[in-house]
């Protein structure tokens, strides 16, 4: 990423997205498991849905016998998003894990690919964030290996430039 992290004004707020389906969760927590993953860092936009999600995901995550180093939260508007990008980022777990609304969740991950060793590849998130439009305020070719749960219990999973979904059933990626 070259230019400033920041998205430019004037974007509309998106909304955060419906509850998480069991299905979503279950998978998540699978793919997290499939990849080998023992700890992981949760970040979050603040909504109620964001946050929801977020405490069911790490009572799944923490009764697989899993642990969560940190959760960190993010605003859907700030001056830069530093501060959370750094603490996100520090944790250096196996696996970072996201959920929030689409143009809160893009500043914090621009902001985290500008910033700090994050890596899009050691990251899942939830199916809110798995479409086209999330993807493409961040940049698809800037999120190689970023995948994650679709509400069916399905995956999705960002390469060569595009988001690739998998119906549930069909394997995990």
């Amino acid at each position: 990423m070259t230019l400033s992290p920041r998205l430019t004004g004037g974007l509309v707020r998106d909304p955060a997205g419906p509850e998480p389906t069991d299905a979503e969760l279950i998978r998540l927590t699978e793919l997290a498991l499939c990849r080998g993953a023992r700890r992981v860092a949760v970040g979050h936009g603040r909504s109620a849905p964001a946050a929801g999600v977020v405490a069911a995901f790490t009572r799944r995550w923490e009764a697989s016998g899993g642990t969560v180093l940190d959760v960190v939260t993010w605003p859907e508007e700030a001056a830069s998003w530093l501060r959370q990008a750094t603490r996100f980022a520090a944790a250096d777990p196996d696996l970072w894990v996201m959920a929030g609304a689409p143009l809160g969740w893009a500043q914090m991950t621009r902001r985290l690919l500008w910033s700090t060793p994050w890596q899009p590849e050691r990251t899942l998130a939830f199916a809110v964030l798995g479409t086209k439009r999330a993807i493409e305020l961040v940049g698809a070719y800037n999120l190689q290996g970023l995948a994650g749960a679709t509400s069916d219990g399905g995956t999705w999973t960002v390469r060569d430039g595009s988001i690739h979904s998998t119906p549930r059933n069909r394997g995990i990626t």
